[in-house]
């Protein structure tokens, strides 16, 4: 992969090849487009019958609901949802340097709306005004954000202004809550607010306090604990550095510690290494209440989704944090709510048992939504009830809403159906385990073997799992993501200069290097 370092040229082949890639398989693409409409012209589904019977359903109401965020797996997701189970939906997003996003060319849109994004120098106020002129004009009844990691506070402003001007109800926190969910420090500090378990960590501002730290003996321990430094900000170009600290000799960890770009106006966390597993968990929460939920296995860069069982420990034993982190907010709570876990065995007298540690909290929708796939009356139903009146909170807790009562009311949670389909985005397997692999082995960087098996692993993707923006009855948008999107981007890299080490499909970020 290349980074900072890595010369203009490489960084330009990058670019100029995907761009030749995404030339290259525009008539399969193209072919694949037009099959998809005469699929569903002559074989259905027929959305259009479904929408009416959603449509005549008992205690109906048809909603106008803004989902912002559409270029993006998750938003697309939330979209078609709503659209199938009868509602009007419009669509927004950022599209920067002028390139549609996928999103627009969506079935599901009644109309698409283009966002002027946040920037320093006009700051929220002009992004925030746009999106209250759409709801306005719009007659919006209810605004869904699936905003990116760099806009999440924009919109918890928002919020606040579209609630107070307007009688659009919005499915996303306050800028206050977003904020301190939303930062590794404040997170965790809010997490052992509420009793709940975290991992070992500590802000930082200095090396020095850095090394105190690391040189400070762990009373609770016999082992050596290690640990792992993560920005508080967003910092694309460090986002994958996983270094274990200390190192093996002191020297090897101050030389590291050293290139740290730390300061009192660049804090960073030292955060405790939990050995084990990494999952993810999401959840909707409407009048603070746990609406819908769901967990899966991830990764430093999820590209591939899977489920766990609804009734699997794991899943259970986050769901419960889930509710027990709700329930202690002392706030009425609307939003996405998505945790980031490690999961760590410990030995007990009653045997081996696994612990799960929340690292990171994601205050705003998750691409893990689109596992929600096949159920749009239960998932527009769960989100309309927004318009329902809340419940007041005492003392720190929802006096109708306690943990007591939401593990009574489990069975009402909208889960991922056990048998859904796993997600993945055909795009970049076909790149990464495929072309990628192919190019390693003729650099002599990888063998045959490893490259017939990525070939056989993305064989497999495709014929057992399912692409997550492509959907047979509204192909447009994956044909758009791969021929209007990112060649426009690689295009705006290539006449800007600008460089990037990764990119996730499913989210639509390139990676700042």
């Amino acid at each position: 992969m290349l980074d900072a370092t890595s010369p203009w040229r490489l960084h330009f082949a990058q670019n100029a090849t995907l761009i030749l890639a995404s030339l290259l398989f525009l008539p399969l693409s193209t072919f694949i487009l037009f099959s998809s409409y005469a699929f569903t012209f002559f074989f259905g589904p027929d959305l259009r019958r479904i929408r009416k019977l959603n449509q005549s359903a008992r205690g109906f109401q048809q909603r106008t609901i803004l989902v912002t965020g559409v270029g993006m797996t998750k938003g697309l997701a939330l979209a078609r949802q709503f659209y199938e189970a009868g509602h009007d939906v419009i669509g927004a997003d950022f599209e920067p340097y002028g390139v549609h996003v996928c999103g627009r060319y969506s079935r599901s849109l009644k109309k698409f709306h283009r966002l002027p994004k946040p920037n320093a120098q006009d700051g929220a106020a002009y992004y925030i005004n746009s999106l209250l002129q759409v709801i306005k004009s719009e007659k919006i009844d209810i605004w869904v954000s699936c905003s990116g990691v760099a806009s999440a506070l924009e919109d918890g402003q928002a919020k606040e202004i579209v609630e107070k001007r307007s009688n659009c109800r919005a499915i996303q926190f306050d800028v206050e809550y977003t904020g301190k969910l939303h930062e590794k420090d404040t997170f965790i500090q809010e997490t052992e607010r509420c009793g709940l378990p975290t991992p070992e960590t500590h802000n930082v501002t200095s090396r020095a306090a850095v090394h105190k730290v690391l040189q400070s003996p762990k009373k609770d321990s016999l082992k050596r604990r290690s640990y792992i430094m993560k920005s508080v900000g967003m910092d694309d170009s460090v986002r994958g550095d996983m270094t274990l600290l200390p190192r093996r000799s002191v020297s090897d960890t101050y030389n590291h510690v050293s290139q740290i770009p730390i300061s009192d106006s660049k804090p960073w966390v030292l955060q405790q290494f939990v050995k084990g597993k990494e999952y993810l968990s999401h959840a909707l929460i409407i009048n603070s209440q746990v609406k819908m939920f769901v967990a899966c296995p991830s990764a430093e860069l999820l590209m591939h989704y899977e489920a766990l069982p609804s009734e699997s420990g794991l899943n259970q034993a986050m769901l419960e944090f889930t509710r027990k982190f709700v329930a202690r907010s002392g706030k009425v709570l609307n939003g996405h709510l998505s945790f980031d876990f490690m999961v760590e065995e410990r030995a007990t007298d009653r045997g081996a048992q696994m612990a799960i540690l929340p690292i990171e909290c994601n205050p705003r929708a998750h691409t893990a939504v689109a596992l929600f796939r096949g159920q749009a009356v239960d998932v527009a139903r769960a989100y309309t009830d927004i318009l329902e009146p809340s419940k007041p909170v005492v003392n720190g807790n929802n006096n109708n809403n306690n943990e007591s009562q939401a593990r009574d009311s489990d069975t009402s949670i909208i889960k991922a159906n056990d048998s859904i389909l796993p997600h993945y985005w055909l795009g970049h397997d076909l790149i990464m385990l495929v072309f990628w692999r192919f190019l390693q082995v003729l650099l002599g960087q990888e063998s045959l073997r490893n490259w017939m098996r990525g070939c056989a692993e993305f064989l497999a993707y495709v014929l057992f799992w399912k692409d997550g923006t492509y959907e047979v009855w509204d192909p447009l948008p994956a044909w758009a993501l791969y021929h209007v999107y990112w060649p426009g981007h690689f295009l705006a890299c290539i006449l800007q200069g600008r460089r990037w080490s990764r990119v996730n499909v499913g989210t639509t970020k390139m990676f700042g290097c």
